[in-house]
């Protein structure tokens, strides 16, 4: 069963995550003026410390192993996100039947009126960001549909599917194929929609789910951008 959207559904005002309170102008300059005193001081004492290190064979070489051991703890952090970047590449080329993932990157997540229950919009993302499906199916809608302006509607089996909405442009064909991180469409503001975002449902036998609490279960954190390409 393909889920259709209400044509009122998407003309709700949207609510985003709170954001912490903004400190006042004189709070901000006493906390400047600290730092600045602060840094004057690690200044002075590195200074003596270089110094020591210049007439002193045993600190020099200290000095020397420290920096090296920094250097190492950088290029190590950097080969794990290399790491981290391959894993899912790999899984993604390999179309894990297990594998979930996020459909884009650096959003920036809101629930309309706090009901996650009614889908989540992932936003603060620019028109014409590709963006993938979050398992693999079939697709069973792609193209215009209503309120939801170009969508796109994957079937992913036992009842599930997942919605993508407000597309710019649809990528993917009915009765397609796609594998878990696959690009389906492009980020828009199409339909009943008041700027550029994606607009993510999921289905179960027709009745809409908590994408947060449903796919966390898989896990695919939407709060924390966690993936799980091989599997729960």
């Amino acid at each position: 069963m393909t889920y259709r959207p209400e044509l009122l559904k998407e003309s709700e005002r949207y609510r985003g995550r709170r954001r912490a309170p903004v400190p006042s102008r004189r709070r901000y300059a006493a906390v400047l003026a600290t730092a600045a005193v602060g840094a004057g001081a690690v200044v002075l004492s590195s200074g003596a410390a270089i110094e020591d290190a210049k007439t002193d064979p045993v600190a020099s070489g200290e000095v020397a192993a420290y920096a090296q051991s920094q250097g190492s703890g950088a290029r190590a952090d950097a080969a794990e996100r290399a790491n981290r970047s391959d894993e899912r590449a790999t899984a993604t080329e390999a179309g894990s039947a297990d594998g979930w993932v996020l459909p884009v990157h650096e959003y920036e997540l809101r629930t309309r009126h706090g009901d996650p229950s009614q889908g989540i919009d992932l936003t603060g993302l620019p028109e014409g960001t590709p963006f993938a499906v979050v398992h693999e199916g079939t697709v069973v809608q792609a193209g215009w549909n209503g309120a939801f302006g170009y969508s796109v509607i994957v079937d992913h089996g036992d009842g599930v599917q997942t919605v993508y909405a407000h597309a710019s442009k649809v990528l993917v064909k009915v009765g397609q194929k796609v594998a878990a991180g696959e690009e389906i469409a492009l980020l828009g503001n199409t339909g009943l929609s008041r700027s550029p975002h994606l607009h993510l449902e999921v289905h179960v036998d027709g009745a809409a789910q908590n994408p947060l609490t449903w796919f966390q279960k898989r896990g695919l954190d939407f709060d924390l951008e966690i993936e799980a390409p091989y599997g729960a």
